[in-house]
């Protein structure tokens, strides 16, 4: 996958637990143009190994001279947060992946309803930033825990206006899904991004009340769970490589030199999709794109973040 080598220009301190990271390209030239919603995945060496960890564009889309991403930190997590928080500095050289968009808005709908949980405010960032352009109808309802997770309040409401709404766990305040969905006018489309409960949640409630599921739209990025260690098998190659207990299959291909395919990295898109040939165990699917057949089947595995219970797993690679 191509990659484009960039430099960090600006780190600030947000919140207590939120930085925002200003990337420009190390040639000094434009970076490529994106659209509201996209993400790049951020390499990085973390004790000689290499994290690659997807993170939601946030800037405008009509400015490419830099590109910003926000990390929250998150001390019980792989590495990634902690190394942007701790490690990342003014000047630090980093290589990103090309923008892909896999949570755009549809610019065919009437209203635009948005809904955030914590730091899955970042991609609306850059979509507000196009419907505003557009001169769109949209609404905002942005929910988090408390004041230090209320990432860019004062950008939204100087953004936004009268069409943001907060919701702020600590003083009781919470979404109504089946009141905010329950009210929209036909050609209505909703996207939501935040926490999984959050997802579910909204996600459930608009098939209830029976909108269209191409007019309902989700973001998430999955990170792989740690697990028991296992022997994949590449069967066109023949290759078998371990993948530890703390590293996705995905990685553990990478590292040992194949150029495996994918996009959001998050178990969302589908892109690193294998079919599964062989196993003595059980596949443990933690994706977000197979369906539940296809995860009942056990003939495919996304290796971003699914992994295997069993000593052996063979797939068509």
């Amino acid at each position: 996958m191509s990659v484009l080598n960039v430099t960090v220009e600006k780190v600030e301190q947000i919140t207590d637990v939120v930085k925002r990271f200003t990337f420009v390209q190390d040639n000094g030239e434009a970076l490529p143009k994106f659209s509201g919603g996209s993400h790049v995945v951020v390499s990085m060496d973390i004790n000689g190994r290499t994290h690659r960890n997807p993170y939601s564009l946030m800037s405008s889309p009509a400015n490419t001279d830099s590109y910003q991403i926000a990390v929250r930190r998150q001390d019980k997590s792989r590495g990634g947060s902690v190394f942007m928080h701790d490690q990342v500095k003014p000047g630090t050289k980093l290589t990103i992946t090309y923008p892909v968009n896999l949570f755009a808005i549809n610019r065919l709908g009437k209203k635009h309803i948005l809904v955030a949980g914590g730091i899955g405010i970042t991609p609306f960032m850059s979509q507000i930033a196009d419907l505003n352009r557009l001169g769109a109808d949209y609404e905002l309802h942005y929910a988090y825990r408390s004041s230090e997770h209320a990432a860019f309040r004062e950008q939204l409401e100087e953004l936004c206006g009268d069409r943001v709404h907060f919701y702020v766990e600590g003083d009781g305040t919470r979404i109504d899904f089946g009141d905010l969905l329950g009210q929209q006018p036909l050609g209505t489309h909703a996207y939501v991004c935040g926490p999984e409960p959050m997802v579910k949640m909204m996600l459930l409630t608009a098939k209830y009340l029976g909108w269209p599921s191409n007019h309902v739209h989700s973001e998430q990025f999955l990170a792989p769970p740690v697990g028991d260690e296992f022997t994949v098998v590449l069967n066109q190659s023949a290759k078998e490589i371990v993948v530890p207990g703390d590293m996705s299959m995905l990685e553990a291909m990478e590292e040992a030199g194949v150029d495996a395919p994918f996009l959001c990295r998050g178990g969302a898109c589908g892109r690193c999709e294998l079919d599964v040939l062989e196993t003595d165990g059980a596949l443990l699917h933690h994706d977000h794109y197979l369906s539940d057949a296809e995860k009942a089947a056990g003939n495919k595995i996304m290796p971003c973040v699914s992994r295997a219970k069993c000593t052996r797993l063979v797939v068509n690679l």
